[in-house]
């Protein structure tokens, strides 16, 4: 069996900007191609991937870094411009609509597959960006410290928990903070975008000293710790690696957010076979398995009492996505983010 060799080094954000980084190969093999794969998923998620990955190519040592999404984006586009760092051979990220971004900007290098072909059309763009998983926006509950009655089922139903209850619930509602993750941003818009109940609920937000926080683990820890009571908007896939029986989960039934993380291969990736490799091993049914056991695959078939077909909005790998990206639209949609959650932001 192979084992992953889990460096796990934290690193200085102002040198590096990884989070950690860890490296992957198969003992004993002669390497004969390294790679260097950058990502928003957490480290202990993708292991299993990376490790069967190492497996059925021993002559690849792959060192896998972490990255925020805004760091990743930065990076990513100064590399593309000619400047700082070497480009790795393929980026992974959360961030969709920065990866669109990246690939309008002629940062990507395409590739085509009859696994990448297979793709349905809102995971992939230009054959130069492709959607690897499907996982929901979900909202999650201490279920030890909120009442059955509160929990909200709906956006309508947290609306409504949050003007009746607005004592019991102070300071202890969280979500992204949207300007320091790029992926709550982007499901900030979409909400923008989808529900008649985004501006009611950023008003509920405020009402309540609600708290604008980073990362779905420290999210999802502080729920279960009972710091915050329920957090909206949070990745579904990270709760079965993280959470134990206190924390519930909830797929909004008016409509639930789901996410397809993007991979790209930079324009000037140094081993871009490599990369390709991974790509189609990820798409391939072995791959697909292995994520839809981490939870990063959901589909109404596996989640069929919680996430029909009729409540799922998929977030297309799209142009569609650069009005996200917009600067003046940024500008004012944060602007408004901040006036409405106040002291609270």
């Amino acid at each position: 069996m192979i084992r992953a060799i889990a460096l796990s080094l934290l690193l200085s954000s102002a040198a590096h900007a990884q989070e950690a980084v860890s490296t992957y190969a198969a003992p004993g093999a002669a390497v004969t191609t390294p790679l260097v794969v950058r990502s928003t998923t957490d480290t202990e998620i993708f292991a299993p991937l990376l490790d069967a990955f190492v497996t059925a190519h021993p002559g690849i040592a792959l060192t896998y870094e972490q990255w925020g999404s805004n760091a990743l984006y930065a990076a990513a586009l100064r590399a593309c411009d000619g400047g700082g760092d070497a480009q790795p051979d393929a980026v992974i990220s959360s961030g969709v609509h920065q990866i669109v971004d990246l690939v309008n900007r002629a940062c990507a290098r395409p590739y085509t597959s009859g696994r990448t072909l297979a793709l349905p059309d809102a995971r992939r763009w230009r054959n130069e960006v492709w959607g690897i998983t499907a996982e929901a926006a979900v909202t999650i509950y201490n279920k030890d410290l909120v009442p059955d009655v509160d929990v909200p089922r709906t956006r309508f139903d947290l609306l409504d928990l949050l003007r009746r209850k607005p004592e019991s619930y102070r300071g202890k509602i969280a979500t992204y903070d949207i300007e320091a993750s790029g992926l709550g941003y982007l499901f900030a818009f979409m909400d923008s975008q989808q529900a008649t109940t985004f501006g009611g609920l950023l008003e509920g937000f405020a009402r309540v000293d609600a708290v604008a926080t980073c990362c779905s683990a420290e999210i999802i820890s502080s729920v279960e710790s009972g710091k915050f009571l329920i957090a909206y908007n949070v990745l579904g896939s990270y709760l079965d690696a993280m959470a134990n029986g206190r924390v519930g989960v909830i797929y909004p039934q008016d409509y639930t957010l789901v996410l397809s993380r993007a991979y790209m291969i930079p324009k000037s990736a140094p081993h871009p076979e490599g990369a390709a490799l991974l790509l189609d091993f990820i798409l391939s049914p072995a791959g697909q398995a292995i994520l839809r056991r981490n939870r990063l695959v959901q589909s109404a078939e596996a989640d069929q009492t919680v996430l029909q077909d009729s409540i799922q909005r998929t977030i297309p790998i799209a142009p569609t996505l650069l009005v996200a990206m917009d600067q003046a639209r940024r500008r004012i949609f944060v602007g408004n983010w901040r006036a409405i959650f106040g002291e609270a932001y």
